[in-house]
């Protein structure tokens, strides 16, 4: 396989603004500067002519994919499984209480208890067994033909992430992702499937609680 995967997090949105837990499909839209990220993530990668652009159901992941793959002229493919972690009862919330709640939880599965659940949500083990197998298709139809572009979501993409390319979950859980920030993974050869981290985006925690 010659492609890379870079999984991409969506742009910033009017719920990042608000720190508010979205997670639910279709979810909250882009900002006016989430929709510039977009732009200048385009923009920063000239001639890109990736294999397939791909984004979750959330609109705020197609809000960013639509204006990537109109700085680069490529079309938009939607695809099932690899949406946000669901937060269930803490949707919508903005206090602090609901945000703890979350961020604790999420340490949790970086420190390896993947059953944990959201209150009415999802586990990691949840996330995963919808995640991954999306990940599967998409190195079997795509990578033979080149890089694969996904807009997903912060907190998903870091399990993920951590889970494929063999990484510390400690590290996983303090190095968040910034809007628009990647995190590329390469398939490894042979029969296993395996793959091995390309890079990280490195940055500081932002101030959402959605990673």
């Amino acid at each position: 396989m010659t492609g890379l995967l870079h999984l991409v997090r969506h742009g910033q949105t009017t719920a990042n603004v608000a720190k508010a837990l979205d997670t639910l499909p279709p979810g909250a839209p882009l900002t006016a500067e989430g929709s510039d990220q977009a732009r200048r993530f385009a923009a920063d990668r000239p001639g890109t002519v990736p294999a397939v652009l791909l984004s979750s159901v959330a609109r705020r992941a197609q809000q960013t994919a639509e204006l990537i793959g109109a700085g680069w002229n490529v079309p938009v493919t939607v695809i099932d499984g690899v949406h946000e972690v669901q937060a269930g009862d803490l949707e919508g919330r903005t206090d602090e209480e609901a945000v703890r709640q979350f961020r604790d939880v999420v340490e949790r599965w970086h420190s390896g208890d993947r059953a944990a659940a959201l209150p009415g949500g999802e586990s990691a083990d949840d996330l995963f067994a919808r995640y991954l197998p999306a990940v599967a298709a998409v190195r079997a139809q795509y990578l033979d033909a080149g890089d694969v572009y996904l807009v997903s979501h912060g907190a998903a993409i870091r399990l993920v992430a951590a889970q494929l390319g063999g990484v510390d979950g400690e590290y996983a859980h303090k190095h968040h992702l910034p809007n628009t920030g990647e995190i590329v993974l390469r398939p490894l050869p042979g029969p296993t499937g395996g793959w091995e981290l390309v890079s990280w985006a490195d940055a500081p925690s932002p101030a959402d609680p959605m990673g």
